[in-house]
């Protein structure tokens, strides 16, 4: 082979050790011009990929993607949320009959994603709770999923939802929500986490559902205790998914009792309407 040959070879395919010393002997501004600081090329070109990916399979993807890579995100805000006034609640549990029966076709309270508690030990109006999942700005119960199982619907108005097909029964979704008692509940029947889905998937019910639709709770309430507002409530200052209907003002705030013998509203020496 001739001399000639073999230098016109190495001018079309030089070696991979040309190619790295000519990286090396990069000036500084080369560099940063090259690559992203801080970032080898590398695990650029890898961080993208799965970026685009995650992107391609749409929230759940970039929730795994986010979770992986220790990555705060921006969720979008709800189409809507329930507010509640707990004084106007009577304890009849219409709400959870009517949303066990619109999603499972049966009227089992159990099933139920909207809860009414009760304490005997109170006094009326204060012995009764309506406890409702609050769409929250920053779902802790989407953030944790593992599957995408509870996630962003957007195609119903970014409502916070749980699929029970993907659903793998870890309840860190429960654990995770912020509310005490959990707005997620353990369907015990089926398997499954199960949370408020503002009526976006009621199979057994024939109304225009979800943020521009109605809510079965809300609907049958016999003293409009429950109620549907666009707006995001507040939570400082007394949270506002738990008001008086008739003003706007969160219950916590208005509060202002004498403490009695137990410390609570409505016990003896109280000042709070009884």
């Amino acid at each position: 082979m001739s001399k000639q040959y073999e230098d016109s070879e190495l001018q079309k395919d030089p070696p991979c050790s040309t190619l790295e010393n000519n990286e090396e002997n990069l000036t500084p501004e080369a560099s940063e011009n090259q690559k992203p600081e801080g970032v080898t090329r590398r695990k650029f070109v890898a961080l993208a990929g799965t970026l685009l990916a995650a992107t391609t399979l749409g929230t759940s993807g970039i929730m795994a993607f986010a979770r992986n890579n220790n990555i705060d995100v921006a969720f979008p805000a709800s189409g809507g949320y329930l507010i509640v006034d707990s004084m106007r609640c009577c304890g009849c549990q219409n709400c959870m009959m009517a949303c066990a029966m619109t999603h499972y076709g049966v009227t089992n309270p159990g099933l139920a994603r909207i809860q009414i508690v009760g304490d005997s030990f109170q006094h009326f109006p204060y012995d009764m709770t309506i406890f409702q999942c609050h769409q929250c700005a920053e779902p802790k119960c989407v953030s944790v999923c593992p599957t995408g199982a509870c996630h962003i619907d957007e195609e119903n108005d970014n409502v916070r939802v749980v699929d029970p097909d993907k659903c793998i029964g870890c309840m860190q979704c429960i654990s995770a929500c912020p509310n005490s008692p959990s707005r997620l509940q353990w369907n015990n029947e089926d398997k499954h986490s199960q949370k408020c889905d503002l009526c976006t998937n009621t199979p057994f019910w024939e109304h225009e559902v979800g943020p521009d639709g109605v809510r079965a709770c809300e609907s049958v309430c016999p003293e409009r205790a429950i109620k549907f507002v666009k707006e995001l409530p507040k939570e400082t200052g007394g949270s506002q998914y738990d008001v008086d209907l008739r003003t706007g003002t969160s219950w916590p705030s208005m509060m202002t009792y004498a403490v009695g013998a137990t410390g609570n509203p409505g016990s003896e020496g109280s000042s709070a309407k009884k």
